[in-house]
């Protein structure tokens, strides 16, 4: 006898078996089906954890470097203290470094400032960022205009009162009518709109990057901040070359702040990369709880599938006995247990993904984008058939030592 025929034979016996038995069967497959869901679940959020967190990153860009006096993540208090003495990147040290770096698509110096509100007319909006920059800050940020255009280089070098805004700014200060060739009142300055962004969303879920007014860099270190931290943005364009471009970005920005040979940097060069990595490290740390609790919930679950398999074994014993005597082979009986397990198991978890979906579109009133992807069901389904061998294994092994002559005799 082939090994398919035993295997269709022995997943026929097994499922006649739990027919059979289908109150105990039931009660069985109802501790794996609160394992898988837990499975199924703890899969589904950890999917949606990181879309959520790579959606949120993805504003900043794979080939963009930011320069920056501080890194953004540092290892420890002594390293903090040491970064909190450095020298701000000013505006000179970030146009220097423009003209010289070749071989990228754009470099844009950026400063930030926040104010309490904008205000046009008699309508306001609170909390809004303003970014001065330079022309290039629309190839470096990423963006998009849904109307009219962004700063020229001739408005960056005079420093005109013109300005882009978010289409949330727009929205809130200009329902129904065109922000384009209005006021903005910015504290006491007053700035033209020449454009607007196309909405971006929120990064992190609480940061809204449509909340944001883009004025010349000039007109920001003379209207709101006199000594502000410059951070450079550099659009590489390409994703081969980011490492080439941050090395020779590094050995200018040395140059540019007269860092001697042998003396750590004392700025730092920052992309995306290092913030998916702490992310990956979160994501890492609530997966090994989630699935630990996981794990706890199967292994109950495959305790009582495995002592119900060596309950089954003892009632058929007979039964095994007669098949051994007519010449079954040893794993002939380990193969139809192990399938009795593993279909008990894989029902569970059949049940489980339907109850697992029931869960997913209840929760799609809270977060729309939630759903239970292919690769969560395989996963469940490939749980459940392991968690199926692997309880009903020493129960079948058991099963395919009976000596014929002994099992026969068993009443």
């Amino acid at each position: 006898m082939n090994l398919l025929v035993e295997f269709q034979e022995g997943a026929r016996i097994a499922w006649d078996a739990i027919r059979a038995n289908k109150l105990r069967s039931g009660l069985t497959t109802f501790g794996i089906v609160i394992g898988i869901v837990t499975v199924s679940l703890m899969a589904t959020a950890l999917e949606e954890l990181n879309r959520t967190f790579h959606e949120a990153v993805s504003f900043l860009g794979t080939d963009v470097l930011y320069v920056d006096r501080r890194e953004w993540f540092v290892e420890s208090d002594q390293k903090w203290d040491v970064v909190q003495r450095r020298e701000k990147i000013t505006v000179a040290q970030a146009r220097a470094l423009e003209r010289e770096l070749g071989m990228v698509r754009g470099v844009a110096p950026t400063v930030t400032y926040s104010i309490e509100s904008a205000r046009h007319a008699t309508r306001s909006t609170s909390m809004i960022t303003v970014i001065g920059t330079t022309e290039q800050f629309l190839i470096t940020g990423g963006h998009t205009l849904s109307a009219g255009r962004f700063l020229t280089k001739a408005e960056v070098d005079g420093d005109r009162d013109v300005c882009v805004v978010g289409a949330e700014v727009a929205d809130q200060l200009f329902p129904g009518e065109s922000p384009l060739g209005q006021i903005l009142q910015l504290g006491e300055q007053s700035h033209t709109i020449i454009g607007v962004f196309a909405k971006r969303g929120t990064a992190f879920g609480q940061i809204s990057l449509d909340k944001q007014v883009v004025i010349p860099i000039g007109k920001m270190t003379r209207a709101f901040t006199w000594n502000p931290n410059c951070t450079i943005q550099i659009k590489v364009g390409d994703d081969a070359r980011v490492a080439t471009a941050r090395e020779e970005a590094r050995g200018l920005m040395r140059k540019i702040r007269r860092v001697h040979p042998g003396q750590p940097d004392d700025f730092a060069i920052n992309q995306q990369e290092q913030l998916l990595g702490q992310i990956g490290k979160v994501s890492a740390v609530i997966a090994t709880c989630g699935f630990f609790i996981t794990g706890l919930s199967l292994f109950v679950g495959g305790i009582g599938i495995m002592n119900i398999m060596f309950v089954s074994v003892a009632e058929r014993t007979r039964e095994i006995g007669l098949r051994k005597a007519l010449g079954a082979r040893r794993r002939t009986i380990l193969l139809q247990f192990l399938l009795e397990a593993a279909s008990i198991c894989l029902v569970g978890g059949v049940l489980a993904l339907g109850f697992t979906a029931a869960a997913i579109a209840f929760a799609r009133r809270f977060v729309p984008a939630a759903s239970l992807s292919l690769s969560v069901i395989i996963l469940a389904l490939g749980v459940a058939v392991v968690t199926g061998i692997v309880s009903g294994f020493l129960p079948a092994w058991r099963a395919s030592r009976l000596s014929p002559v002994e099992a026969l005799r068993q009443e």
